[in-house]
């Protein structure tokens, strides 16, 4: 990036002083509102990550999109990510999301798989709850800020191993029998793995950038809300409805799971086949004002 100047005739501390001011009167502001404190002291080192550059991607908008009725696929956006991401390489543990119930900030894992080795198994039987409580706890204790992916985020850094969900019907096809027999195919491709047991990190392999054993048998949360949008003849939308309580979860294909689903093969699951585990990892803020603003989100600040 080139080196910002002045436009001439302006003084360079003319531009300068102002900012510091302002941003020490938003410091100010923030200790005197109790917004921030002292930062802790790290007590964990922070987890490996990898950061994936800025680029122009195509993703498959989320939701369940219906035209005069019937089913269609939702529509294909050409988003320009301008800044790095930061995330997780791996998913979370069990020995690191362990370690957090121990500390008394998340609820212990749904019983049912006992990994040999906690430390290289990814956590799975958690919530969407679980790994929020999660994230706040990782914030606190390496004083950094962490955050679940969104839905888009997660393509961004899934890159070629993000799934494709469209059912590949015309759109303008008025068929049910050609939508149910797309949607039957899909379904089936979709059929749980012959080896849903959870694996070690690094089982499934790298993408592109780096990020590891996305799209293996354990599905991520993230922050997208389940959505329903009708669309009218020409495509323009009527309306979109969205259902947050209700998450996407990404993988092998998108699943929207109620928040407190732990077990998504127990119920759960909104429609069609089920995650084979759910787990998560998560992406840091890393601007400068990210604590600032995870300050304002904790007392219900909509920012």
């Amino acid at each position: 990036m080139a080196a910002l100047s002045p436009k001439p005739g302006i003084p360079f501390l003319s531009l300068v002083i102002p900012a510091f001011l302002l941003a020490g009167l938003v410091g100010t502001l923030a200790v005197k509102i109790d917004l921030v404190g002292a930062a802790p002291d790290p007590v964990l080192d922070e987890p490996m990550t990898v950061e994936i550059a800025p680029r122009t991607f195509a993703y498959r908008d989320s939701g369940e999109f219906f035209r005069s009725g019937f089913a269609v696929d939702g529509p294909i956006e050409t988003v320009s990510a301008r800044r790095p991401l930061t995330i997780m390489k791996y998913q979370v543990t069990s020995a690191d999301y362990g370690r957090c119930v121990a500390d008394g900030a998340c609820e212990p894992a749904e019983p049912g798989f006992t990994p040999a080795d906690p430390a290289t198994t990814p956590a799975t039987g958690v919530s969407y709850d679980d790994a929020l409580d999660y994230a706040g706890w990782l914030t606190v204790r390496t004083g950094e800020v962490w955050m679940l992916p969104s839905d888009r985020e997660l393509a961004f850094a899934a890159g070629s191993r993000f799934p494709d969900d469209a059912l590949g019907v015309d759109i303008d096809s008025a068929n049910p029998a050609e939508r149910w027999l797309a949607d039957y195919r899909r379904e089936a491709a979709r059929k749980a793995s012959r080896d849903p047991i959870p694996q070690p990190l690094g089982r499934f392999g790298e993408n592109e950038f780096g990020l590891a054993d996305f799209a293996g048998n354990i599905w991520e949360w993230t922050t997208t809300c389940s959505r329903r949008v009708n669309l009218d003849k020409v495509g323009r939308v009527v309306n979109d409805v969205s259902s947050c309580g209700i998450y996407v979860a990404s993988g092998k294909h998108r699943a929207v799971l109620s928040s407190f689903v732990r077990n998504p093969k127990g119920g759960g699951c909104a429609v069609g086949v089920p995650p084979d585990n759910v787990g998560f990892r998560l992406v840091k803020d890393t601007r400068w004002f990210a604590a600032f603003l995870a300050a304002l989100r904790e007392r219900g600040f909509p920012v």
